[in-house]
């Protein structure tokens, strides 16, 4: 399922790129990227983020649920700029900035995050950015890094692991796949596996 666009490492690097600058406005605009692509966080979850809640990255989750998640250290010194620069220790992380350069206000907007990231894209060169595309991007770079399935799970907040493989984008290797390795002994002889098979997962069943 073709979710939106996934950045490659550089993309995102050069995403980064566009926001950076010595002002308010660009500290909290560059720190609010890194979340998002170096954590996979979902807009909810960044608008609820407080400033108490960083020792790791824990946010209000989806329906109500609070999860934690490890930070990269390039993202926590985005965040540490922006927290010496805001002066921000309390409530909502990340406030809206008036044309004067002040920051005002108990949090930002969905419709300015949204703005944040397409301005950003549109300096990048980066073409109809989609609403999930740093989140995916998280995900499909986690992978490539060699990043279990069931660690990026977890990374993302994902219930199932389904979801998780439609964020990524890709299908399993079955020509390389990871159970080739298994070997039984037969008579005192390894026997590898080398078959596909198709795997029907019945339902419930139902007690009469």
């Amino acid at each position: 399922m073709r979710l939106g666009n996934w950045l490659t490492a550089d993309l995102g690097r050069s995403l980064l790129l566009t926001s950076q600058g010595d002002d308010l406005r660009s500290e909290r605009n560059y720190a609010i990227l890194a979340l998002l692509i170096g954590c996979g966080l979902r807009r909810g979850e960044l608008l609820a983020l407080s400033a108490g809640a960083l020792g790791n990255c824990r946010s209000d989750g989806k329906a109500g649920h609070t999860r934690t998640g490890p930070i990269p250290c390039w993202a926590k010194e985005a965040l540490d700029r922006w927290s010496e620069a805001s002066g921000i220790k309390e409530g909502r992380f990340f406030r809206a900035i008036s044309k004067s350069g002040k920051i005002w206000g108990d949090g930002i907007t969905p419709k300015v995050l949204w703005e944040i990231v397409k301005q950003a894209a549109a300096a990048a060169g980066i073409d109809k950015p989609a609403r999930h595309d740093l989140r995916c991007t998280c995900a499909r770079l986690c992978h490539l890094a060699g990043g279990e399935l069931d660690h990026i799970q977890f990374l993302l907040g994902h219930v199932s692991i389904q979801t998780t493989e439609r964020y990524l984008g890709c299908k399993q290797k079955l020509r390389f796949a990871v159970n080739d390795k298994i070997v039984i002994a037969r008579d005192g002889l390894p026997v590898p596996f080398g078959l596909l098979v198709q795997i029907l997962c019945p339902g419930p069943t139902v007690r009469t």
